[in-house]
C-alpha cells in the first residue's frame, strides 16, 4: 500500500491524498482547492497528480472548498467514482461546490474581458462551470456517523465527528491486504473542544498509520471567557466610542454561524450594543439555512439554549444581505455596525469591497478570526503591511487590524495533541495542512509523546506503508 500527498503539504489549503492498495484500489481522501496566489502554486488546480479516470473513490472529511473545491473539475477530467461523505457535508457541498463554480465563471469573465480591452485573445477557462457541479453531486454517497461502511470488499471506512464545521468527520479506513488488517486515520481539519453549536471532536480508533492536520501546531487559543470579553470590548470601542464600521472576514460556513449565534446570546443576556448587524454573504445566508435543517448535528449546549430561543441564528438587529444593492449601501455608509462578510482571507467575495472602502478610516476595525494564507490581503494585514493595492488603486491601512485565532474552527496544538493521546499503536505519522514553520514546532511537540516517525511531506512526494 501506497500513500502519496497531492495537495497541502507544508501549505494550509488544496488537501488530497491519495491511497493505493496493492491491489490496485484508489481512494483520494478529500479533493480541495488551492487558495492562494503563491507563484509555485500558480498550475496547481488545474493539474493532477494521477489520472482522474483511474482513481475509484473520494471519501470527504468536510465541505470546505479548500477539501472540496476541485471535485468538479475532477468529474470534468473524467472521474466516475463514488464520493462519500456524511449527510450533512453533501448538504453543504451542493452549495458551496456552485458558488465555487460562479466564482470561476465571473473570473474567468472578467480576465477576458480584460484581455478583449487590450486586443488579446481571450485564453482563460473556468476550472469548472455549474453543470459540472450537478454532475458531481450525482456521484455523492452519503454515510452515516460512527458505522463501518464498506466501499470495496477490502475497504470499509468509519466517519466520527470531527466538530469543525456541520458534518465534519475524521476517517478511519480498516484495509484489508495480504491477510492482515491495517488501519490508516485522516483527521480531517480537528476541531475544538467545547465550542458552539457543534459537538465536540470524537477520537479516532487507535490506527497504524495516522494523517493529521496541523495548522495551528505552534500556538495556543484564547478560552471561550476571554473570547468573549474581547470581542464585546472591540465592538464597544469600535461602534461606540469611535462611531466606526468592525468588519469581519469570515467564512460563510462555520465561522459565520458560530460568531451569529455567539452575538445572539449578547443579545439575549442584553450585553450587545444597539448597532446593526449585517451577514453579507449570499453563501453563509443559505449555509445558516442548512445549518438550521441539520440539528442532529448539534451540542448539548445548543439543545438546551433553543428550549429559549428557538432561532439562534437570528435576532432583531440581525439583518442577512442577498441584495447587492444593500451590500453596496453598506460600502459608503456612516453608520456605526457590524458587518460579517466573506471569505475569510479576503482574497474574494464582498469582503474585498468592504475592504476597499473601509481600509483607510481609522475609526474602523477589521477583526480577523481565522487562518489566512500569508500571500492573501488578510494574511497581508496580519503582517502589518502599510499600505495595499486594490481594484486598481493605493489605499493606506490606517483601520485598526485585530485578531481572534480563538474563533477558529482548527484546534491549536495542545487540542490536537489531545485528540491524538489515544493511539498507542502508532507506526507512523505524517503531518499535513500547515505551513512549514509551525509544522516543525509542532512535530518537536510529538516527538515527546509518540516515539514513531513524524514526517512532514512534500507536494507529490509518496510514502509505502506496510
Amino acid at each position: 500500500m501506497r500513500i502519496r500527498f497531492c495537495g497541502a503539504a507544508r501549505t494550509v489549503t488544496g488537501s488530497a491524498h491519495l491511497i493505493t492498495l496493492d491491489n490496485g484500489f484508489t481512494i483520494l481522501l478529500d479533493c480541495g482547492l488551492y487558495q492562494g496566489h503563491d507563484d509555485e502554486m500558480e498550475d496547481f488546480n488545474r493539474q493532477w497528480y494521477f489520472k482522474p479516470q483511474d482513481l475509484d473513490c473520494v471519501v470527504l472529511s468536510h465541505a470546505h472548498i479548500d477539501h472540496t473545491g476541485r471535485l468538479p473539475k475532477l468529474v470534468k477530467d473524467g472521474f466516475r467514482g463514488e464520493i462519500y461523505a456524511t449527510h450533512a457535508t453533501r448538504s453543504l457541498s451542493a452549495i458551496m461546490l456552485l458558488d465555487s463554480a460562479k466564482i470561476q465563471e465571473r473570473d474567468a469573465e472578467y480576465a477576458n474581458k480584460k484581455a478583449r480591452k487590450k486586443n488579446k485573445k481571450p485564453l482563460v477557462k473556468p476550472l469548472y462551470e455549474s453543470e459540472d457541479v450537478a454532475q458531481t453531486m450525482k456521484q455523492y454517497t452519503g454515510v452515516p456517523y460512527d458505522r463501518w461502511f464498506k466501499i470495496h470488499e477490502s475497504v470499509e471506512i468509519q466517519y466520527r465527528d470531527a466538530g469543525h464545521i456541520l458534518g465534519s468527520a475524521n476517517v478511519t479506513l480498516k484495509i484489508r491486504e495480504h491477510g492482515k488488517e491495517i488501519l490508516v486515520g485522516f483527521t480531517g481539519d480537528i476541531g475544538r473542544p467545547d465550542r458552539p453549536i457543534l459537538r465536540d471532536p470524537q477520537p479516532m480508533p487507535e490506527v497504524d498509520y495516522l494523517i493529521s492536520e496541523s495548522t495551528y501546531g505552534d500556538r495556543d487559543h484564547l478560552s471561550r471567557p476571554e473570547e468573549t470579553d474581547v470581542l464585546l470590548n472591540l465592538i464597544k470601542e469600535t461602534c461606540i466610542h469611535k462611531q466606526g464600521k468592525i468588519i469581519i472576514p469570515a467564512f460563510s460556513v462555520g465561522r459565520t454561524q458560530e460568531i451569529v449565534y455567539i452575538l445572539d446570546q449578547f443579545e439575549n443576556a442584553g450585553m450587545l450594543p444597539r448597532v446593526p448587524v449585517y451577514v453579507d454573504s449570499p453563501l453563509a445566508v443559505n449555509a445558516t439555512q442548512v445549518y438550521g435543517a441539520h440539528p442532529e448535528c448539534y451540542d448539548n449546549e445548543l439543545n438546551e439554549y433553543m428550549l429559549i430561543d428557538d432561532n439562534p441564528f437570528g435576532f432583531n438587529n440581525l439583518t442577512y444581505v442577498r441584495n447587492v444593492e444593500l451590500s453596496k449601501e453598506l460600502n459608503t455608509s456612516q453608520e456605526p455596525c457590524i458587518i460579517i462578510s466573506s471569505s475569510g482571507m479576503m482574497n474574494a467575495g464582498r469582503v474585498r469591497h468592504h475592504l476597499y472602502h473601509n481600509i483607510d478610516n481609522a475609526r474602523n476595525t477589521f477583526l480577523i478570526v481565522g487562518y489566512c494564507s500569508p500571500d492573501t490581503p488578510g494574511g497581508m494585514l496580519l503582517a502589518g503591511i502599510e499600505e495595499m493595492k486594490l481594484y486598481g488603486e493605493i489605499k493606506p491601512v490606517r483601520a485598526k487590524i485585530a485578531r481572534m485565532d480563538s474563533f477558529s474552527a482548527h484546534g491549536d496544538r495542545n487540542e490536537m495533541l489531545d485528540f491524538m493521546r489515544n493511539q498507542n499503536r502508532l507506526k507512523r505519522l505524517f503531518l499535513v495542512h500547515g505551513e512549514y514553520d509551525p509544522q516543525l514546532s509542532f512535530r518537536s511537540l510529538l516527538d515527546k509523546y509518540f516515539h514513531v516517525p513524524v514526517e512532514i511531506p512534500t507536494l507529490g512526494q509518496e510514502f509505502v506503508l506496510t
